[in-house]
């Protein structure tokens, strides 16, 4: 009999009452590994009530007691970090490798909210009128919830709780009911971190449960990262009931490869960001921009997505793993159909992938189109798969304006020797993250994740950087340049200063 995966209410793991039950499948073999419980009405509110009673004393803890906690917890999360990357790679289809760095990115942000002392700082002013001072102090809310996705089932859970209660807030996490594992084991090791009773909370279910935190009075912020039209929604109800909402949405983001990059190094990065984790990230690349004669190179990048295969968590020849479920197998496979009938021409074609020995898995081939266009459902829709949209282009400017077009903002990238190209694409596109010859810019913790457009809903931008204002955005640039790529024709003084 499949492992019921308990909630975690009240300082204990809990078995639940519930009638409801969700199988959770390895998406390799489709076997049965746990159900996970759709929490009850009275579960939810248990879990509420014991969070707001926690939050009254956790408030007061000195920030340096919370910091202590979070430099226990991320020994513990260090020391176990491959026994954790085992299990998400289980029940997501992860490659070992790709879930150990899934584990390692929610550590980082772990480290970082373990400096929360400085990050807490108020702001003093003297004789803001005669022999009158002012100064601020940042302080808690109370209850905070998240609403994780399937795709990193450590690392987003730990970009939200362990922040929120470094601030002294108390946390009610909702995980993706696909990969409840990883999640449970995160806050097994919190509780052996020295966390209070109460401070955090576990509730496993599906819509039910986020509508209730939704409207619930007590719960004054909430984070979410997954789609556009649940981020919308979740932004759209919580906000109407009084909350702090901050809504990672979708993407689609473009690689913007010039005639002058480095071909090799094009080839490799576009390799392992567009199939990589089979697609199923929000910052995977998803069209590539070839600008002037840069679009030879396509036959090139074909060729070596090719050859990338997938395969079991286990298998260390393995790129990549399977989709996280027949369904999405089935949206994706219907997508590339769609591409072909719509007129893109599909160089690599990743339907009907088969892995030996496991013929019921959720696989997904690698694939290209090229001569993709903006109308085609390829090109507007996030496929989440592993799947590469090449279009072409004749200026930088071109480029430009096709991504700006977009409606998406999370991340783009641009590979150019050029100081100048650099420069004016990371100060003119409109998206959030930008990487200049690097294909995914995802920040570290103590800069912000900063999506733009219809892949943010929300006042700040958060997880890392404090202190981002309301009327303004962030752009946060990722930049790596090598010797052989600074000769600049446009002038030598303009890459020197990009470095």
């Amino acid at each position: 009999m499949s492992k019921k995966v308990p909630l975690y209410i009240d300082g204990e793991f809990v078995a639940s009452k519930s009638e409801q039950w969700i199988p959770v499948t390895n998406p390799a073999t489709q076997e049965v590994i746990a159900q996970v419980p759709v929490a009850t009405q009275s579960e939810m509110e248990a879990a509420v009530e014991s969070a707001r009673e926690a939050f009254k004393t956790w408030k007061e803890v000195p920030v340096s007691e919370r910091a202590r906690v979070m430099m226990r917890y991320q020994t513990l999360l260090k020391e176990h970090q491959e026994e954790i990357a085992e299990t998400l790679a289980q029940e997501t289809g992860k490659t070992f490798e790709d879930a150990k760095g899934d584990v390692w990115r929610g550590i980082e942000v772990v480290e970082h909210a373990a400096n929360i002392p400085s990050l807490l700082m108020g702001e003093t002013v003297e004789n803001v009128a005669r022999k009158i001072d002012s100064y601020s102090y940042t302080q808690p809310l109370g209850v905070c919830a998240g609403i994780t996705p399937f795709n990193f089932p450590a690392m987003i859970p730990l970009w939200m709780f362990p922040l929120a209660i470094a601030c002294g807030n108390t946390f009610i996490l909702k995980p993706s009911e696909q990969d409840p594992l990883t999640p449970n084991r995160l806050v097994e090791l919190f509780e052996q971190a020295g966390a209070p009773k109460g401070v955090l909370q576990v509730l496993h279910g599906n819509k039910d449960q986020v509508d209730f935190l939704l409207d619930h009075p007590a719960v004054r912020a909430l984070s979410f990262v997954g789609s556009v039209p649940v981020a919308e929604y979740i932004y759209r109800r919580g906000t109407e009931n009084g909350k702090r909402v901050q809504a990672f949405a979708g993407a689609k983001n473009h690689c913007v490869i010039m005639p002058d990059a480095n071909k090799q190094q094009v080839i490799n990065n576009m390799v392992g960001s567009s199939v990589g984790a089979a697609g199923q990230r929000c910052m995977a690349i998803s069209v590539a921009v070839f600008v002037g004669a840069a679009k030879e190179w396509i036959p090139e990048i074909a060729e070596a997505i090719a050859k990338v295969r997938p395969g079991a968590w286990n298998d260390e020849n393995a790129a990549y793993g399977p989709v996280i479920s027949p369904q999405a197998k089935e949206r994706v496979e219907a997508l590339i159909t769609q591409g072909e009938k719509e007129g893109a021409k599909l160089l690599v074609d990743g339907r009907n992938c088969k892995v030996d020995g496991l013929p019921n898995g959720n696989w997904v081939g690698p694939t290209v189109f090229s001569n993709v266009t903006p109308d085609m459902e390829i090109y507007k829709t996030e496929i989440f798969g592993p799947v590469l949209c090449a279009t072409e282009v004749d200026s930088l400017e071109d480029a430009l304006e096709l991504v700006n077009n977009n409606p998406y903002g999370n991340g783009t990238s641009i590979f150019t020797a050029s100081g100048a190209a650099a420069r004016k694409y990371q100060h003119e596109v409109e998206v959030g993250q930008v990487g200049i010859n690097i294909p995914i810019p995802v920040p570290l913790p103590f800069f912000s994740f900063t999506g733009w457009k219809r892949s943010f809903f929300g006042d700040l931008h958060a997880y890392g950087k404090q202190g981002v204002r309301f009327y303004s955005e962030t752009k946060t640039v990722t930049a790596r340049w090598f010797e052989s790529d600074l000769e600049d024709p446009a002038g030598p003084n303009m890459s020197i200063n990009l470095r």
